[in-house]
């Protein structure tokens, strides 16, 4: 990480921008630790290749960077009709600075130094924003549904909280059922485009569950198709 980093959170799924190696070091830490899924990248033309590029939930997003600047970036995202929700985070404090932001489209603004329970606080009341506008916090397919807030996977024998990577996974699939998605896909989704993460990782989560929808008693499964990807099917469909 050299400049502005754009991550994605767990429960919801948020990018973030930042310009410093550390800062953006310790707000992944503390976001992951917080059960929010990041994705980090470190310039402006990455940051909007991401935020249009895949469903966030929001975006924290310093306004100093290179290749594009925070504010050209949530001019772009505006123009397309994207209304995802915008931290800006600056080392700027003047008020002139604030109102360009929050003219630009901007839902919270962040001075730096800022404490990190001031952050997760504006995090969470963008995040509690979309959850009460959304027509619905759980996701049903076949015999199971998934609720978003609790991360818990329910069926006809009983319900099974999901980890992290196991809950985004599932919720893609629910969202896209009967759908053959591509292991690169998954990759590039749930990990991420710079992961380390070796590709066989995604067989793994798959196998977890195969076996938390068996756990619940549930017919929907997950079919592979060697070589192409997987599918969310329903066998009593």
């Amino acid at each position: 990480m050299c400049r502005p980093a754009l991550h994605r959170f767990v429960q919801y799924g948020q990018p973030l921008a930042e310009d410093e190696k550390e800062l953006s070091n310790a707000l992944c830490a503390v976001l992951k630790h917080n059960n929010y899924s990041v994705d980090a990248v470190y310039n402006g033309t990455d940051a909007l290749a991401y935020a249009t590029a895949d469903n966030y939930d929001g975006i924290i997003m310093d306004i100093m960077m290179p290749g594009m600047s925070g504010l050209d970036v949530l001019k772009e995202i505006r123009r397309k009709g994207n209304a995802i929700p915008v931290l800006l985070l600056t080392a700027k404090s003047e008020l002139e600075d604030k109102v360009t932001g929050l003219d630009a489209g901007a839902d919270d603004y962040l001075t730096k130094p800022f404490a990190m329970s001031e952050l997760l606080a504006r995090v969470r009341a963008m995040t509690r924003r979309i959850t009460e506008t959304a027509p619905t916090n759980e996701l049903r397919f076949g015999d199971v549904s998934l609720d978003r807030a609790s991360f818990e996977l329910k069926g006809p024998k009983g319900n099974y909280r999901l980890g992290n990577k196991e809950y985004q996974m599932l919720e893609y699939m629910m969202q896209n059922p009967n759908m053959l998605i591509s292991t690169e896909r998954f990759m590039e989704k749930i990990w991420g485009y710079d992961s380390e993460a070796e590709i066989n990782v995604v067989w793994v989560y798959i196998s977890y569950l195969r076996k938390r929808l068996n756990a619940v008693g549930s017919a929907v499964t997950v079919r592979a198709a060697r070589g192409a990807g997987y599918t969310l099917e329903y066998k009593n469909a």
